[in-house]
């Protein structure tokens, strides 16, 4: 079965610092600028509570597994800490590493 996933994170100034489709499931131009939108209108409802912390992680996904989805977020968000620590990395720009970009769909590859 073809899933499909669009992951986002966005920085506390509501500026996508990162994002990626993922999935198994042929992408197309139209579903990925719904998802986009999907995404945004949701970060508008998440928002006011959940500003404590430097960045939001967001997917939009059809998956049912509540494990895999809870074991994607927590090996992105280590690999998010670690380009963080990095001192060469500003908070708040945008996520350019090719590595951070290959272990994120991977992981998706694997959980989702």
């Amino acid at each position: 079965m073809a899933s499909t996933a669009c992951f986002v994170i966005v920085s506390k100034n509501d500026i996508p610092i990162y994002d990626a489709e993922v999935g198994s499931a042929p992408k197309k131009e139209d579903q990925a600028y719904q998802h986009q939108f999907i995404l945004h209108a949701a970060l508008d409802v998440v928002q006011d509570l959940a500003w404590a912390t430097s960045a939001i992680f967001m997917l939009l996904h059809d998956s049912r597994s509540e494990d895999c989805i809870k074991s994607f977020f927590q090996e992105v968000h280590e690999l998010y800490i670690k380009i963080f620590l990095n001192p060469l990395y500003l908070p708040g720009s945008r996520i350019t590493s090719s590595h951070f970009n290959t272990k994120v769909r991977a992981l998706a590859r694997k959980y989702l």
